[in-house]
């Protein structure tokens, strides 16, 4: 493959490993048409074609022979111990030998870090989803009902599972239960109950026409990155030019240039949506109006980031997946038994987000601040909020319009200050951007913190119960309280005891 991928590089003036990631994942395209014809009563062959599409993209495509071996062996590693080790320890020792692969030294670690980030989420949560299904049911929430695993899988089936090939590469992962459903298509069963008239087609119409705007929404994104990413980009700040510029302008240049460093993820992720949505994967049901609904595979949502209406629902937007496995793989099952998760369960989870991410400081600098910004945005919501919303039934008032605007030009600022360093990765680099940039996010979640501990939160809630009625107080103040992305959601808890015990 090296032979048609490397003039083409060379003609767009890109890295050849660029190139031929691009290609993996166009081509998982018709790939993905081609296995969902493969009939639903042929299950082996459907395993058979994700062992055989993988191969071909890492052997021929990749050249990565030694890492697709890798991945082998975490796959059969974890196969034999979640069948033979019967004890509660069983998921964290798969989790440590899926995660030990991530620091194996070898020339071709880092090539391989990727797939095997995303191998190692898959694994782990097979390994929960197995237990849970040798606990009483009446032991497990719904997430743990809906995706234990009961029957063993085969061998081949879950080399089928593990190397489902449109999200083998970036994610997102796919767990046993839903891959099963794919598999024998039961997952086209389900329709909406309102459907007077259930589609004759086992495979419902409109999969198509979804997917490839996916695809090319995936290479709107990509073309803008290309573009625009040599220019525009976070480690801008580090340069003598922009140092030349007066601050409201970093501020603002430094807004585009996170949105275009969003670029390469969205375009990614996107990509791999529409490959997995021809395969099938990621179909919730149907529209009243009968429309199909393919919002299962989604790892982001684009609007909702750009646009966020506060900081919790951006976070909940990215990153879908990781956020998932971070809830139901760690967050919870630090958590002892009849206990709420604290301070103790949110640095445990930190820790591991951490770890799975790197060892560089930036990453540390991104989740710890992401943390204190979490925890800023909830006191804000719950402070504020319930003072601008409108009686039931009264029309909505200017000052929320206000507030909502002031909400997500906070949100956008916030989000690209405390993702700087995970881009930029070193310390001496991250510190250095945002000293260029005047610290301005530690300056907006410094003030709210100091605020709201130091006599605001009380005095809000007066304003409350003399202005608002309770009814629309409790409903203001309802955040969900799971944690969400940016892979440390729960830290949020950590920071509020932090700042009350200071």
């Amino acid at each position: 493959m090296d032979a048609l991928l490397v003039p083409l590089a060379t003609a767009l003036g890109a890295s050849v490993d660029q190139i031929k990631l691009i290609f993996c994942l166009l081509v998982a395209y018709p790939l993905g048409s081609v296995f969902i014809r493969i009939p639903a009563s042929q299950p082996s062959l459907r395993h058979l074609f994700n062992l055989l599409v993988s191969a071909f993209f890492f052997i021929p495509v990749l050249n990565l022979p030694w890492g697709f071996i890798q991945l082998l062996a975490s796959v059969l590693g974890t196969y034999f111990i979640a069948a033979n080790v019967k004890g509660p320890m069983m998921p964290w020792i798969v989790f440590a030998h899926a995660i030990r692969a991530l620091y194996e030294l070898s020339y071709e670690t880092i090539e391989i870090t990727g797939p095997q980030m995303v191998l190692t989420m898959k694994l782990t949560t097979f390994a929960w989803n197995v237990w849970d299904g040798r606990r009483p049911a009446e032991d497990l929430d719904r997430w743990q009902i809906q995706k234990r695993v009961i029957k063993y899988p085969s061998l081949l089936e879950f080399l089928g599972f593990s190397l489902y090939f449109p999200g083998l590469l970036v994610g997102p992962y796919i767990d046993y239960t839903s891959y099963s459903s794919l598999i024998d298509g039961s997952l086209f069963k389900s329709a909406n109950p309102e459907l007077k008239k259930a589609p004759r087609r086992p495979i419902p119409t409109g999969r198509k026409r979804v997917a490839y705007r996916k695809m090319l929404v995936g290479l709107l994104f990509l073309g803008a990155f290309v573009v625009l990413g040599p220019k525009f980009h976070f480690g801008i700040a580090l340069t003598p030019w922009f140092l030349s510029q007066d601050l409201l302008r970093r501020i603002v240049i430094f807004q585009f240039c996170g949105f275009i460093e969003r670029c390469k993820y969205y375009a990614i992720w996107t990509l791999t949506e529409g490959a997995g949505i021809l395969t099938g994967h990621g179909f919730t049901g149907y529209s009243p109006s009968g429309e199909s609904l393919w919002d299962g595979a989604a790892n982001v949502r684009i609007q909702t980031i750009e646009f966020p209406p506060n900081f919790k629902v951006l976070l909940d937007s990215w990153n879908i997946n990781t956020n998932i496995w971070l809830r139901e793989c760690i967050y919870k099952r630090v958590t002892p038994k009849g206990k709420k998760p604290g301070f103790r369960s949110s640095m445990l989870t930190f820790l591991t987000s951490a770890f799975w991410h790197g060892i560089a400081p930036g990453y540390y600098l991104t989740f710890v601040f992401g943390g204190f910004i979490t925890a800023a945005a909830r006191l804000c919501r719950s402070g504020f909020r319930p003072l601008v919303l409108p009686s039931p039934g009264a029309p909505t008032m200017a000052v929320k319009h206000i507030y909502d605007v002031a909400g997500t030009l906070a949100s956008i600022l916030l989000l690209n200050y405390v993702a700087a360093p995970f881009m930029l990765l070193t310390l001496t680099d991250s510190l250095e951007a945002w000293r260029r940039l005047h610290w301005y996010g530690f300056w907006m979640v410094g003030s709210a913190l100091v605020f709201f501990y130091s006599g605001g939160s009380k005095y809000l809630q007066k304003l409350q119960k003399k202005h608002a009625k309770p009814a629309v107080v409790a409903e203001a103040n309802k955040m969900p309280q799971t944690p969400g992305p940016l892979v440390v959601p729960p830290l949020e808890g950590a920071v509020q005891n932090l700042v009350v015990k200071s």
